[in-house]
């Protein structure tokens, strides 16, 4: 069994944890009343504002700490920010395509961001959840961001609401797609284009009642193994290197949005749960494979 704690609660739709490097996290929160990139100290016990953006999705930082944040609505952009408090607008489109819902970012083998776009803008995806219709036209795209001369290049489209990705050991690209319940794997070649989509692993229970449920944010360990946060599904699905479910995380809510690593030799998890605003400690005995950063 897999005992849990709330390291940090009362967050407005908290998303996108990232360990710093003094011990202290940051993480985005999402509620129009927020909106920010908060950090929340190393002993869980107190949160500061760093800088309000909008509403900030996904978080990475690089070697040099400079965080970069897919902000998904002011307007829909790869923001720079620094741990001064400094943001910057970075990007708002690649080949020509304006970003409609910049969700998650990863650092490539390669050193380049890699970034999901969920494919509809946010106001009417809400809306149309809202009033129970699925007649909106979702144009998921995975991009290459090049940082030396800041452009962005679509690698696939057609994901139904791309979320969550990450690099696995394997050196593969993992993607979720919320609407489908499913991860993708792409191969990664060394000129930064990807394979074909691959079919790796369902993360929907389908013997639950339906309902909103599907991959978000994701994690990998130093197994091999993906820890996806399913939201509407209110668990951490583990998933073994062959693309099989062999463990599932309760976690304090419905809505987990992202998980990552704490500390070497912890072998915890983090875990943000939307609905109820915590940020939530799990032990998996599993340590977290090193992230990859910018050259």
């Amino acid at each position: 069994m897999t005992f849990g704690k709330i390291f940090h609660s009362g967050l407005g739709d908290p998303e996108a944890p990232v360990l710093l490097s003094d011990g202290s996290w940051a993480v985005v929160e999402m509620t129009p009343e927020t909106g920010q990139v908060s950090i929340i100290s190393p002993d869980g016990g107190s949160k500061r504002i760093l800088v309000k953006t909008g509403r900030p999705n996904g978080m990475i930082q690089d070697r040099d700490e400079t965080l970069w944040v897919a902000e998904s609505m002011n307007p829909p952009s790869l923001l720079r920010v620094g741990l001064d408090g400094s943001s910057t607008v970075v990007l708002t489109e690649g080949d020509g395509i304006e970003f409609l819902f910049p969700n998650d970012l990863a650092f490539g083998p390669d050193g380049a961001i890699y970034m999901t776009d969920s494919g509809i803008h946010r106001a009417p995806f809400i809306k149309a959840g809202e009033e129970g219709r699925n007649d909106y036209r979702v144009d998921g795209k995975v991009f290459r961001i090049d940082l030396d001369n800041m452009t962005a290049m679509v690698l696939d489209d057609g994901l139904q609401f791309a979320n969550g990705l990450a690099f696995g050991a394997d050196r593969a690209l993992y993607v979720t797609a919320t609407l489908t319940g499913l991860i993708y794997r792409y191969e990664w070649n060394s000129d930064g284009t990807l394979g074909a989509r691959e079919d790796f692993s369902d993360l929907v229970d389908r013997t639950q009642s339906p309902g909103f449920k599907g991959g978000d944010g994701l994690a990998v360990g130093v197994n091999g193994f993906l820890y996806c946060t399913v939201v509407g599904q209110g668990d951490v699905s583990v998933v073994d290197t062959d693309g099989n479910i062999v463990r599932r995380i309760t976690v304090g809510g419905e809505q987990p949005t992202n998980v990552a690593f704490g500390s070497k030799g912890s072998g915890d998890i983090y875990v943000t749960v939307k609905d109820a605003g915590t940020f939530e400690r799990y032990h998996v005995g599993v340590d977290g494979l090193p992230l990859l950063h910018s050259t």
